[in-house]
């Protein structure tokens, strides 16, 4: 059952938008026994887009495009499908029934283009969208199914969850059950993880097997398994799961696939613990991870950027004579960082960061891409200095996903 998604967008091309639905839709899908073969990415000429219609049809039962279908002159995907089913617009009170609804509720009045969203093609079925005004549409031939969506990811998804996979699953059912399992192993690379499981990855039976998605300071250890019986899939994988714990003991960081700011917030949570952060070269980029997860204010204090020394000494009551005698850019800086930002903020623990994020300012001794983390827990304290590579950006990211999955580990010990 091959499944395959297209975008649609200039923007998407040019960079201008990231796409995150067809990511968002693939692990929807898989989930329910729809992998996703192949993505594909076209903007807004409507030859470009019979194309890869075209070519999707030939190869899957199932193609899912999202994009195009709004109100404007660049919308492109309503006319493309009706050329390509050859079908004609009719006015859909249904449908506009609903943009009325919607625009009434916002006090909005509606214009020509907006009620111009009300004509759809004859030759589908229409999916009512009840969280947006461009229908959804359903098209079928010679036993394969085509859904154009809306682009805007909350419609999408809206639409994904209450109506198309619900549909996918009543007109197609694949016969494959899937099943991941995934565990957060640290103390070991990619390539050293790999060789550690070895046997273990040449003993699996041919209806699974392992990925490695390293992430920094970690690796995501996927085990997934594909077959026609579920009750049995379960106990096999339960098994092998057994396998992998004896052979990775003390090095499971979690066994969730969730990502460290979640992690770090429910381990909070569980303890009743609070948390602050002091951040130089990170700019308050921790800060903005934790409190991205939803009900992160009942654990999270607060965030002191000191990104100058002066603020470090000034706010933070780091001693001057740390940063005359060993620089920002040290383990003593960062551990009075952390401390005193637990004292500061009046939090439990807290993480603190200096490092050299590029992309000047390195030196022979401290090279760009050098960052000292800390984490502190009461009296307890552990910090460790990386060398995250010359590019700025990455070496953000890597630090401050590092930093969370630090205080993690000082938590779980």
């Amino acid at each position: 059952m091959n499944t395959e998604i297209i975008t649609i967008g200039d923007e998407l091309l040019i960079g201008q938008v990231v796409d995150t639905n067809s990511a968002w839709m693939g692990e929807q899908l898989e989930k329910e026994g729809f992998p996703v073969v192949w993505k594909t990415t076209v903007g807004d000429v409507g030859e470009h887009l019979l194309e890869a219609i075209d070519k999707a049809l030939s190869r899957s039962q199932i193609v899912l495009l999202t994009g195009g279908i709004g109100p404007t002159k660049d919308d492109i995907t309503r006319d493309t499908l009706c050329r390509y089913f050859n079908s004609e617009l009719h006015f859909s009170e249904e449908v506009y029934a609903d943009i009325k609804r919607l625009f009434e509720h916002s006090g909005r009045k509606i214009n020509t283009l907006t009620r111009n969203q009300a004509m759809v093609p004859d030759a589908c079925t229409v999916i009512r969208n009840y969280a947006g005004t461009a229908p959804c549409t359903w098209f079928e031939r010679e036993g394969r199914v085509l859904v154009s969506m809306p682009g805007v990811p909350i419609e999408m998804k809206w639409l994904m969850m209450n109506e198309v996979i619900p549909r996918l699953k009543s007109a197609f059912h694949s016969g494959v059950y899937i099943h991941h399992h995934t565990l957060w192993v640290e103390g070991y690379s990619e390539s050293e993880l790999a060789l550690a499981l070895k046997d273990f990855e040449m003993q699996l039976p041919s209806y699974m097997k392992l990925a490695y998605l390293p992430q920094a300071g970690v690796v995501r250890l996927r085990l997934s398994a594909f077959t026609g019986n579920d009750g049995e899939l379960s106990d096999v994988i339960a098994g092998q799961h057994v396998h992998l714990h004896r052979l990775l003991a003390g090095h499971i960081l979690s066994e969730e696939d969730r990502a460290p700011e979640e992690m770090l917030g429910r381990k909070l949570l569980e303890q009743g613990l609070t948390v602050g952060t002091a951040e130089s070269c990170t700019g308050g980029r921790i800060a903005s991870l934790i409190t991205s997860i939803p009900g992160s204010s009942h654990y999270y204090k607060g965030s002191v950027i000191a990104y100058a020394n002066d603020v470090k000494c000034r706010v933070l009551g780091v001693k001057r004579q740390a940063l005359r005698s060993y620089g920002a850019v040290s383990r003593q800086v960062v551990e009075q960082m952390a401390m005193k930002a637990i004292r500061t903020l009046e939090c439990d623990c807290a993480i603190a960061t200096s490092g050299i994020a590029g992309p000047d300012g390195g030196t022979p001794d401290k090279p760009v891409g050098t960052v000292w983390i800390a984490a502190a827990y009461g009296e307890q304290l552990l910090s460790t200095c990386y060398q995250f590579g010359t590019l700025r950006e990455m070496t953000i990211v890597r630090a401050s996903n590092t930093a969370l999955i630090m205080l993690l580990r000082l938590l779980n010990e």
